[in-house]
């Protein structure tokens, strides 16, 4: 499942402690003679990454349901899901650029790892780049996209015309949107989480404000939840390059020289395609669930699609350690450190771990309330705990697959991480076509947890190589 929108400095050796996200300190380099990753990975430095990430996720449903709630308040069926199916169709557009995020993180990172500020400079310049590039051109097709996306998803009349003037809005906030991939990533790079939550809360904090005064205040309806959101993106761009200004403090973040380095890019590119591949394919998995469990008839649809959203706390879950591994895996890469590798990878997934056992042990006690809460039609909340026993497994199936995810990224072996999802997308593939025809909804949700089994397994199998990677790498420093 998807994974959802500081500075140069780095703590200091002695302390375990993230700076203050809004602190205006100098690049790490110049701050201390020994690489950052030698500092010793505690169980306190991981939390201190991985919390303020949690605390993020659990603010995103927040938003939703605001929205939500504001159009509710008009009275009429059609401003909701006019906005539902807008922001749906936004998300989309712009999760296509998530690869930026998970690139920019393993690259700066690793850049950090060696001590090396110029690049680390010059990655947040050439990430900007890319995503101003990518918003700019999601403005120019947006008539072409736009009826594409009501090609796959249609609509009333009315719904249409309402979520085409929500979008024509919005949109206009995309080069900041997707911008903001790659400034989170490079502040997480940092171990700057502490930032990213600032931007977030600010963010969702500012659109519940906003939607609050434009639709129930002014009485702007579709399109004021549409314009919030519209200064919200931009606001939580302009707080990103705020936490970012040491950076541009510096002369090496516009080192033409350096930021248009042909291998550079095509390094770059060519991990944030590897990564995009990977991405598409696992979205592609999640689509085709949704669309064979729609064959089965409306409530067994409607019983995934509740079951789904606790997939999507399990991701909120894990993220957080996800993240950590990302940036510390991908600093011990950088300077070359194996046993600072081997320490990351061990104390992010110790916690994940834990995560998930509470994860399931709350489904267990708390799902079928979750449920309830979440559907109202009995037979819908009667076959989703039929199959609730499927999602009980799905953090300790899902796990593996989250924390090698990171680490993978951290290390940017994204041709690994392309070719192991393809393999698990394929034995997925054949687990539905063995299991569905027999087990039905079972079989299904059997085939899930195998691919994600899959997915933990061959990531598992390439992990050796990446450790030697790290070896050889030190040899030849």
């Amino acid at each position: 499942m998807p994974r959802a929108p500081g500075i140069l400095s780095c703590p200091s050796a002695s302390s375990d402690m993230t700076p203050d996200p809004a602190a205006n300190s100098a690049p790490h380099s110049a701050q201390q003679g020994a690489p950052e990753a030698r500092r010793t990975v505690t169980h306190k430095r991981v939390l201190n990454i991985a919390l303020p990430i949690m605390i993020s996720n659990a603010t995103v449903p927040i938003l939703g349901a605001v929205d939500t709630g504001v159009v509710g308040q008009i009275g009429l069926a059609a401003p909701i899901g006019a906005v539902g199916i807008g922001a749906i169709i936004l998300s989309a557009f712009y999760w296509f650029f998530g690869f930026l995020r998970m690139g920019t993180v393993g690259l700066t990172a690793q850049a950090a790892g060696e001590d090396d500020s110029a690049e680390v400079a010059a990655l947040l310049t050439r990430g900007l780049m890319i995503g101003l590039g990518a918003g700019v051109a999601v403005i120019a097709l947006q008539i072409p996209l736009f009826w594409a996306a009501f090609q796959v998803s249609p609509a009333s009349d009315e719904v249409e015309s309402l979520a085409r003037a929500y979008m024509n809005i919005r949109i206009w906030s995309a080069p900041a949107a997707i911008a903001l991939y790659a400034i989170t990533g490079w502040l997480i790079a940092q171990e700057r989480t502490r930032a990213v939550l600032v931007i977030q809360i600010w963010m969702n904090g500012l659109n519940v404000v906003l939607d609050l005064w434009f639709v129930l205040g002014l009485g702007w309806g579709v399109g004021g939840v549409a314009l919030a959101t519209f200064i919200a993106e931009v606001s939580g761009a302009a707080m990103g390059l705020w936490f970012c200004r040491a950076a541009f403090r510096q002369p090496d973040w516009r080192n033409w020289a350096r930021v248009f380095d042909r291998l550079r890019w095509v390094r770059m590119v060519k991990l944030n395609s590897d990564i995009l591949i990977r991405s598409l394919l696992l979205q592609a998995m999640f689509v085709s669930f949704l669309f064979i469990g729609s064959d089965m008839g409306d409530v067994t649809l409607a019983a995934n699609q509740v079951l789904m959203q606790f997939l999507m706390i399990t991701a909120y879950g894990l993220d957080g350690f996800a993240f950590a591994a990302e940036a510390l895996v991908g600093r011990a890469v950088g300077a070359g450190q194996r046993a600072v590798l081997r320490r990351a990878a061990r104390v992010t997934s110790f916690w994940a771990g834990i995560v998930s056992l509470v994860l399931t042990v709350f489904f267990a006690f708390a799902g079928p309330g979750i449920i309830d809460l979440m559907a109202k039609a009995e037979a819908v909340q009667e076959a989703a705990r039929v199959y609730l026993p499927y999602v009980l497994l799905v953090p300790l199936t899902g796990c593996a697959a989250f924390m090698l995810d990171g680490i993978f990224i951290g290390a940017t072996r994204s041709r690994d991480m392309r070719n192991m999802m393809l393999v698990s997308f394929v034995i997925y593939v054949i687990a539905v076509m063995a299991l569905v025809p027999v087990f039905g909804n079972h079989g299904l949700w059997a085939a899930m947890l195998i691919a994600f089994v899959a997915r933990g397994v061959t990531l598992g199998l390439r992990y050796p190589a990446l450790e030697r990677a790290v070896v050889a790498r030190q040899s030849s420093a």
